[in-house]
């Protein structure tokens, strides 16, 4: 997913820096209170996670997949997007400094993605990707599914809705030398579809069984306001 340098224009790049920049700024200001998702068990070990546990928990968990990296796309990659767990632990407004955090350090020391197409990352993983799976969660618990099967499904839609923006962003930057946008972007999307379906497929399962393990009874989500 991670857009390597030269393949957007620098008026690209500063667009997308500005665009994700507002919701990083937005995400490392929000002075709403932070609220872990409780249930009536408070030996179960989600209750018992403090701030610094729950920020850690969910760069960890999205360093560690989204290092996991396979060729696709000239000029992009394909591996999970490790953001839902942390989506589910701190609510989607505080993941854009989160993923903004995780591209930082893959694009200075593992030579992942870019410091120019960093906004235009961080747009995608940390905006794109939260909030589609905040928004599946939470419909499809009120489907009644478990808490890991809502999550698990939630974790992959959000994988694929992060590799469809990445499209649209590479579709975008090749509108200018004569190519249609619409048709360039089902292009994309097709390439990356080969390795991300079964990708986004393994995250579902990989982020299910994080959530079990931290989660083992259902939780009602933070409220929108206090995540």
């Amino acid at each position: 997913m991670h857009i390597a340098e030269g393949y957007l224009p620098l008026v690209h790049c500063l667009g997308w820096g500005v665009l994700a920049g507002a919701h990083v700024w937005a995400g490392s200001r929000t002075q709403t209170p932070w609220r872990i998702p409780v249930g009536s068990t408070p030996r179960e070990p989600v209750a018992a996670l403090g701030p610094r546990a729950a920020y850690a928990s969910a760069i960890a968990f999205g360093l560690l997949l989204t290092s996991l990296k396979m060729p696709s796309l000239a000029g992009s990659s394909s591996h999970p997007t490790g953001m839902a767990l942390g989506t589910a632990l701190l609510g989607p407004r505080r993941m854009a400094p989160v993923a903004l955090g995780i591209l930082l350090l893959q694009a200075l020391l593992l030579a992942h993605g870019g410091i120019t197409t960093l906004g235009a990352n961080t747009w995608s993983l940390g905006v794109v990707c939260p909030w589609v799976t905040w928004g599946m969660w939470q419909l499809l618990r009120r489907l009644h599914l478990s808490d890991g099967v809502a999550l698990g499904t939630a974790a992959a839609l959000g994988d694929l809705a992060t590799y469809a923006a990445t499209a649209g962003q590479l579709a975008f930057a090749q509108r200018g030398a004569g190519v249609e946008m619409g048709a360039a972007w089902l292009s994309i999307r097709g390439v990356f579809a080969l390795t991300q379906l079964p990708i986004a497929a393994v995250e579902g399962v990989l982020t299910a069984l994080a959530w079990r393990a931290l989660a083992p009874e259902r939780h009602p989500a933070p409220a929108l306001g206090n995540a």
